[in-house]
């Protein structure tokens, strides 16, 4: 399944029991595997309808996704996951329960999917980052190969660098700079790394290093972020369209509250993985 282009392999796994690190480097392999930026496991939950965890390609457990818990939501509806073909679920992560909403197509399946993403958080060791006594990093210079880079720092479940340019992101190197930035020492438990252009207050450009992944075609929480940090720079309202190389995302931020996500989702195809 892919949100605007940003790919998964999603698993029923409530009655499954694998190395999931070992599996994810296996499977989302381009060459080797079937290829993916991460693969999503179906879990029982407790606390919410379901429980989402996600892999990434280097075999590292991320928080959230906000691209993948929408096809995760798909997959979960359309397939009758549910009871009475309901069209909103929870579902929990790492980084809390998230409400999930979704809008049907003509066939009665799942065509958009709007995600409570959760409130930011700003605070040094929330996010975390090497810092001390900031209520927030906003226009940290970062030095880096390729750079400096002065990045806006917070958490949207997972650590979010977002740097605003006055050059074309298209026109910079970011799978060399992102490498840098993710693994730079100011960032503990390492970095999704954000490039934007601000095309107007409501329309901003973006592209995405992610943490695990590298460079991917969309990130949904990297979007929430963006959308975040342009606002409490002053660069954008509080509803936003943002263009990935994979689509545009919508993203609301009433400044205080939860930041709320809204895109596509898509079934790509169904296959087998032999037990080896």
């Amino acid at each position: 399944m892919h949100g605007t282009g940003n790919d998964f392999v999603l698993l029923d796994a409530r009655t499954l029991q694998q190395d999931w690190p070992a599996l994810a480097i296996k499977m989302c392999h381009r060459h080797f595997g079937v290829g993916a930026d991460g693969i999503l496991l179906i879990a029982p939950s407790k606390r919410a309808d379901y429980l989402m965890r996600m892999f990434n390609p280097d075999g590292s457990e991320s928080e959230m996704c906000g691209n993948g818990i929408r096809c995760f939501a798909k997959y979960v509806m359309d397939g009758g996951l549910l009871p009475a073909k309901r069209t909103q679920m929870t579902v929990e992560t790492l980084a809390g329960i998230q409400q999930v909403a979704a809008t049907l197509g003509e066939d009665g399946l799942v065509q958009r999917v709007r995600v409570g993403m959760g409130a930011p958080r700003f605070t040094p060791k929330d996010i975390p980052v090497a810092a001390n006594g900031a209520a927030r990093i906003v226009d940290h210079p970062l030095h880096v190969e390729g750079g400096p880079f002065h990045v806006t720092c917070l958490s949207m479940g997972n650590p979010h660098a977002v740097a605003f340019l006055d050059q074309p992101v298209d026109q910079v190197p970011l799978e060399a700079v992102g490498p840098r930035v993710e693994h730079h020492a100011f960032f503990p438990r390492r970095v999704n790394f954000s490039i934007v252009n601000v095309l107007g207050r409501s329309h901003l450009k973006m592209r995405v290093w992610e943490r695990g992944a590298g460079l991917t075609l969309a990130c949904g929480s990297g979007a929430c972020a963006v959308a975040v940090a342009a606002q409490i720079k002053g660069l954008a309202g509080p509803s936003v369209d943002i263009d990935l190389p994979g689509g545009t995302l919508r993203v609301d931020w009433d400044g205080a509250g939860q930041v709320w996500l809204e895109g596509p989702a898509e079934l790509v195809f169904r296959g087998h993985w032999p037990d080896r």
